[in-house]
């Protein structure tokens, strides 16, 4: 999502609707992990073979079913976090501080906002892309209001990141989001994790949505190339056709070894562990507006929805139970 590069892989169609047992997120989980020999490229994991795979018995370290406002309990930061030249009161407003507030290499044409957020200035402007009703988070990305628009450094759109950056990382483990995916001309959603120490890269994007192409998920791994500097990229495309109407789960396991990614917990892509993943990871969800590199997203235009919501019923985390 940082740096959004061509996927290599193709378009198929995987689970189709999620299990009724897949709504929760129960502290013990048991997933099922492909044992073959990986190559150097990601690949799909194809009509398994039950005596190929071996099961992964996880626990519970990280939930949040969004029962409540998703800034009230200090999990989430509505912002990229900075370095420790950072001042806090940038964070809230002022010049630059949109800089942790978008992306602009992708060419993203929206805004993070939160009800603290000043835009150019001090004082908080109260708009919140957050709402929470009956258990589910929507990030509501609608377009800048025009009086707000000098002081939102003239972006199209406001929306809403969450990011658990000093708050929550993990290395090794189990991490998804149940979710709807969004759509429309311009629509990004994505949930997606940074090593904890602030490079780039490693990421792993878990799920990404191309707005212009319903029920295109991406799940996607970016590493490094230490003696090129080279950005390397591998994963696929998958076809769930319900994904803007129905909850799925996307999840992706960690192990020493192997990146496995799941769609309703039935793996269905994996690749060797790349160099550089070596520093916990933490968590991002956000809903941005335009890619000017990420395939199938497209600059925003007068097709753009005037609001979209990215509707999310939880997020959770799951450490690799010791043998």
């Amino acid at each position: 999502m940082l740096c959004a590069l061509a996927l290599t892989g193709c378009l198929f169609t995987g689970p189709a609707s999620a299990q009724a047992d897949l709504a929760g997120a129960t502290a013990k989980l048991t997933l099922q992990v492909a044992t073959a020999m990986l190559g150097e490229r990601c690949r799909r994991v194809e009509a398994p073979n039950p005596a190929s795979f071996a099961s992964v018995s996880l626990h519970r370290t990280f939930h949040d079913d969004f029962e409540a406002h998703p800034l009230l309990n200090e999990r989430w930061a509505p912002h990229y976090a900075g370095g420790a030249a950072w001042p806090e009161a940038r964070y809230w407003g002022g010049d630059g501080s949109d800089f942790r507030r978008k992306t602009s290499y992708n060419g993203e044409q929206q805004i993070y906002v939160d009800p603290r957020y000043g835009g150019r200035e001090t004082t908080p402007l109260g708009l919140d892309p957050f709402k929470v009703k009956d258990g589910i988070l929507s990030i509501t990305a609608s377009r800048t209001p025009p009086a707000l628009k000098a002081v939102l450094f003239n972006n199209e759109y406001i929306s809403g990141i969450l990011t658990t950056q000093s708050r929550f990382s993990q290395k090794y483990g189990y991490f998804e989001i149940r979710a709807k995916v969004p759509v429309g001309t311009g629509v990004w959603p994505a949930f997606w994790m940074l090593a904890d120490d602030g490079g780039w890269p490693p990421e792993v994007d878990i799920m990404e949505g191309r707005g212009q192409r319903p029920g295109d998920i991406a799940m996607t791994t970016h590493w490094r190339i230490p003696s090129t500097q080279r950005i390397e990229s591998c994963g696929f495309d998958f076809k769930i056709a319900d994904a803007a109407t129905a909850f799925h789960n996307y999840g992706v396991l960690w192990q020493p070894e192997r990146i496995t990614y799941f769609i309703d917990r039935q793996p269905v892509s994996e690749i060797k562990v790349p160099v550089g993943f070596s520093d916990p990871m933490y968590m991002i969800v956000n809903l941005a507006m335009g890619s000017k590199f990420f395939e199938g997203v497209g600059f925003v235009d007068g097709e753009s929805p005037a609001t979209v919501a990215f509707e999310i019923d939880r997020i959770s985390a799951y450490q690799i139970d010791e043998r």
